[in-house]
């Protein structure tokens, strides 16, 4: 009989058994841009890449082909626009709209790196541009199973007769980098119709390298509201999918089986009490929820004015709210791409541990199949031996460790789509229920017998296999020795593999002949977000609300990692006038909510501070202020930062960092209200009093 209920996902009609010559994963090739760039530059020419001709065969051969417009072209960017750009970086949001490629997934994972302006700028590198070193070639950087490569291109795009380009494009039509990186994204998985598919999930590694946890919104944990609040505030992009249907757009404004990205949570309070709040975005530009909390809702009326002003957009830009128990209701999953996995544990400190094993089902020899087909070749395949380890350093008693534990399987061929993914998953057993492991199994390296997994149940009994590119689970595992089982569902199927484990300390290692190479290294969270929460939510334990003098004390008593030649010194008319800006809901005192928000801008405005303030004064003179706004992405005219020298400055127009701040913040949430509030992008009309609350609020 069968040990445990294996759950299957039934998707798409069986997968063909494995072909009886085994296909490797036909790695990109590798173009070095330097050396192309530096011999296009001296011969004077522009580069065409052979690679990824300008012909139909890097469109693809499939269903893309019937939308194409008869006279398709091939531009690059300077016959399109006389003043081509490649990427604005005074913009906000990234203002891309979706072509004919069905390829909403790879722009919803792409908005929500917006939120991590380090990563964007590893994926797009910041240094290109059509002007300085232009030679028609650019590069890009994606995770590609277990590796960072670069992917090189020309700048030749797909167009129409009226030279409009035909996949993603800007709604500024002279900014290209998210046509470049499109095309780039294109050429890694063979064609532009191999992203016609795809999920968001896919994405959001391709671009990171992190960890995926999905949540199905129908059986969400009751402690889902939590989940998304640490996302946001730590280092986790997210999206998210609505159901599937026969309508494409729905009465209620939501696309079906469509991806979205979450760009933001806020719980408000209304007159009714507190509501919780989500922020999406359609990565068309447009459609919106049209129901509770959408841009036009009466529920708007429910909140102060302040809340209300600077919260809603009254623009068809594919941004809007809606409720938590919406979401919950109109979404089907959402996922959260993790950059350092604590995401789903409480563990305290920020350093983790992550290993990598390349692997293979062969037929034959590794391709054993799934317990569930009772064949007896379950032993077959690999197995990995984890010896997880308690964690001195713990706060928590050291009974549980949280082990992430990721399968990710390579396709064969040189397109995404040609081949369809293997149904895969993974057992995880306790080692040490055998009285002979784990010496002698450990100097002899020898794989576990058959026998020993009819015997033993797998810690994940309720394993479901999946047809998707990879499967990830949590666990809280107590420190001893594992053994993990990667499969396909059916014998004798084949494909290359990657395994990922990220725990706080651990040894991963294969067991049987091959004792290959094990990639291990330390991830560190670079955010000091992580350090200062505990700190945070028990000083907002005993005052869920805190007042100006509060604030004052918190913030001249936090010590600053990176701050050392001086103590900061805010008074207590900079705090009021910070807790004037942040007090959305005009209580006078600022939640746990609010507070996190300014501790993430204080974070941000440090490190401006410091990379500008060159003579380490600990103040800014006019020239200095000036570069340090521009960099935090914020265009503001030479007058306005004069004004804001004398409003903000001492008599020599200097500024401090506690005068930065404050500075900061009302550009930036005046800001944030005028783009709110405009029709036209020109101007605003404000009711009377509605103009007194802003004056006197701001």
């Amino acid at each position: 009989s069968m040990p445990f209920l294996l759950c299957l996902k039934k998707k798409k009609s069986p997968v063909p058994l494995g072909r009886s010559i085994f296909q490797k994963h036909t790695p990109p090739i590798q173009q070095n841009y330097q050396a192309l760039l530096e011999s296009c530059l001296k011969s004077k020419r522009l580069f065409t890449d052979d690679a990824f001709p300008a012909d139909i065969s890097s469109i693809g051969t499939g269903a893309l082909l019937k939308k194409l417009p008869q006279n398709l072209q091939w531009k690059r960017p300077h016959a399109l626009h006389k003043s081509p750009v490649f990427y604005a970086a005074n913009r906000k949001q990234l203002d891309l709209c979706q072509g004919l490629v069905e390829n909403c997934w790879f722009l919803a994972a792409l908005e929500a790196l917006t939120f991590h302006q380090d990563i964007l700028a590893a994926v797009v590198p910041q240094n290109q541009s059509f002007e300085r070193k232009y030679a028609g070639i650019f590069h890009f950087q994606f995770w590609h199973f277990g590796e960072w490569i670069d992917v090189v291109v020309d700048d030749r795009l797909p167009v129409n007769e009226a030279g409009e380009l035909l996949f993603v494009s800007s709604v500024y039509k002279n900014v290209f980098w998210g046509a470049l990186l499109e095309k780039a994204y294109a050429k890694l998985y063979g064609s532009y119709e191999d992203l016609q598919i795809g999920q968001v999930s896919e994405a959001l590694v391709d671009f990171t390298g992190g960890v995926n946890t999905r949540i199905k919104l129908a059986e969400a944990p009751p402690d889902l509201w939590d989940i998304l609040t640490r996302a946001t505030y730590s280092r986790s992009l997210m999206g998210c999918q609505t159901h599937l249907g026969t309508t494409k757009v729905l009465k209620n404004g939501l696309v079906a089986g469509h991806a979205y990205t979450v760009t933001g949570i806020r719980k408000v309070t209304c007159q009714y009490g507190p509501e919780n709040l989500v922020r999406l975005r359609n990565p068309w530009g447009k459609i919106e929820w049209k129901g509770d909390w959408s841009d036009s809702s009466y529920k708007w009326e429910l909140l102060s004015p302040k809340e209300k002003i600077l919260l809603r957009k009254r623009k068809e830009d594919g941004e809007f709210w809606m409720s938590l128990r919406d979401f919950k209701i109109h979404f089907v999953d959402l996922v959260i791409c993790k950059l350092t996995p604590d995401l789903m544990s409480q563990e305290d400190g920020k350093k983790w541990m992550y290993s990598l094993k390349s692997g293979r089902w062969v037929k034959g020899s590794t391709a054993g199949g799934s317990l569930g087909f009772c064949n007896g070749n379950f032993w077959m395949n690999p197995q990995y031996w984890l010896n997880v380890l308690p964690v001195e350093d713990s706060k928590r008693s050291p009974s549980t460790c949280n082990v992430v534990i990721s399968l990710m399987q390579k396709h064969s061929t040189k397109h995404r789509n040609r081949a369809p993914h293997l149904f895969i998953g993974f057992l995880l057993y306790k080692a040490i229920l055998l009285p002979f492991f784990p010496e002698q199994y450990q100097e002899s390296n020898r794989k576990l017998p058959p026998g020993f997994f009819t015997r033993h149940q797998p810690v994940n009994r309720q394993q479901v296999f999946l047809d998707e590119r990879e499967v990830t689970h949590d666990f809280h595992l107590e420190p001893c020795v594992y053994v993990i089982v990667p499969s396909t569902l059916e014998p004798q199927q084949e494909s290359e593999f990657i395994l990922r484990v990220f725990s706080r300390k651990h040894i991963l290692r294969e067991m049987g002949g091959n004792t290959s190479f094990t990639l291990s290294k330390e991830i560190v969270d670079r955010y000091e977000g992580k350090i200062w929460e505990d700190f945070f939510t028990k000083h907002f334990e005993q005052n869920p609300e805190i007042n100006a003098v509060q604030l004052q004390r918190i913030l001249n008593n936090i010590s600053w990692r990176n701050f050392q030649s001086f103590r900061l010194n805010f008074s207590l008319d900079s705090c009021q006038g910070i807790l004037a800006l942040l007090d959305l809901n005009a209580t006078g005192t600022l939640s746990i909510q609010e507070f996190r928000v300014l501790w993430k801008r204080l974070l941000f405005y440090l490190e401006v501070f410091q990379k500008r303030d060159t003579k380490r004064s600990g103040k800014l003179d006019l020239v200095e202020l000036h570069a340090a706004v521009q960099e935090t992405g914020i265009s503001l005219s030479n007058e306005v930062c004069n004004l804001m020298a004398i409003r903000y400055g001492d008599p020599d127009l200097q500024i401090s960092f506690e005068s930065f701040v404050c500075f900061m913040l009302r550009v930036e949430i005046m800001g944030e209200a005028f783009r709110n509030l405009t029709q036209d992008g020109k101007g605003i009309y404000l009711r009377e009093s509605e103009w007194m609350m802003m004056t006197l609020y701001s």
